[in-house]
């Protein structure tokens, strides 16, 4: 029967991370061509994860013990676990990287007294963070490393770090990925760095404007409709942020980004249409309008009337609004195409 070969006395916090240190490590010592070594050493590490998610967060009978979930943390923190974690993420089996991004969870959330101490251990390790950023090369571990990122992202120093780091323009790239799973796990967590933390996303935009601009319309005016979409729609969450407003009103004085939204306005796409609208009208509305932009507006009024005209809005409800808006930009271009210094 099964209870003959369950433990006698259940394993402390402390046992329990030595084991679990001691299986991770054990790992090193086993090569591909040492298959049932290697496999019984994973099974190894995967019985002591799913002992350390029951300690975690219960077995469904019994709830977690606090005094052994603080205790577990600390011991965690203390040998450097969370390293371990991260770097033998790629070598463990599928059932196992679940169970590790289920502790990860609980651990990084877990408050011991006064601190949270594996986002003090992550601090002094922000190299595990760029090791997870560039995991989303990697298909097979790209969702569990993007989950964990997003547990990290909750903190703000940890967010911080990631948009200033030299990995961050490497979301370009994977939010436009083939694989379509990939490519929306890395959105959400580049979602996330833009949107979580308000000041801190101001602060990175006004020290890294001209570089990240530049970057991001490469996601504008991507070749895929997702990708083009989604970072339209993302584009006007953050800008129109309060915090934001010093960096949406540098924004709406550059002719390179209101030709940008002037191209999305035509795009086949009902969606990209509106979206792109909800920002070229704040380049239109924009009292302080220098001439650059007064004479682009003025030069492509018949084009961009004849589209704004064609705006796919519906009758009634919430688009009222919408079509009251594109009354007032409609009549503001008209505007400026007669005003006397309007260049040709």
């Amino acid at each position: 029967m099964s209870f003959f070969f369950k433990p006698s006395r259940p394993k402390s916090p402390h046992e329990l991370v030595k084991s679990v240190r001691e299986s991770l490590l054990a790992l090193d010592t086993k090569t591909v061509v040492e298959v049932k070594a290697l496999e019984k050493a994973l099974e190894e590490v995967e019985k002591n994860f799913v002992a350390m998610k029951n300690m975690l967060s219960g077995d469904g009978d019994v709830e977690p013990n606090a005094d052994q979930v603080s205790q577990l943390t600390l011991e965690i923190c203390k040998e450097g676990i969370l390293g371990l974690f991260v770097h033998k993420l790629p070598i463990l089996g599928w059932e196992t990287r679940k169970e590790l991004v289920h502790c990860w969870s609980i651990l990084l959330r877990q408050k011991v007294g006064s601190s949270y101490c594996c986002l003090d251990y992550m601090e002094n390790h922000k190299e595990l963070l760029d090791f997870l950023v560039v995991s989303y090369d990697n298909k097979d571990i790209a969702l569990n490393c993007g989950s964990m990122l997003r547990e990290c992202i909750r903190f703000p120093t940890l967010a911080k770090y990631i948009l200033e780091s030299a990995t961050f323009e490497l979301f370009t790239k994977y939010v436009d990925l083939p694989n379509f799973d990939v490519a929306s796990d890395a959105f959400a967590t580049f979602k996330d760095l833009l949107t979580k933390h308000e000041m801190v996303v101001a602060e990175f935009l006004t020290t890294h404007y001209k570089e990240f601009f530049e970057l991001y319309e490469m996601l504008l005016t991507s070749a895929n409709y997702v990708t083009r979409r989604q970072s339209l729609k993302l584009l006007s969450d953050f800008l129109l942020e309060p915090p934001n407003s010093h960096i949406m009103k540098r924004y709406i004085l550059e002719v390179r980004y209101l030709k940008v939204m002037m191209t999305l306005l035509k795009d086949s796409s009902k969606n990209i249409q509106l979206s792109a609208f909800h920002i070229f009208k704040v380049f239109v509305a924009n009292p302080n309008k220098p001439p650059e932009i007064i004479t682009i507006l003025a030069k492509n009024h018949e084009k961009l009337l004849m589209v704004l005209h064609n705006l796919p809005i519906n009758k009634g409800g919430e688009d009222e609004q919408l079509e009251e808006e594109k009354d007032l930009v409609i009549n503001e271009i008209e505007r400026v195409s007669r005003l006397p210094n309007a260049v040709y």
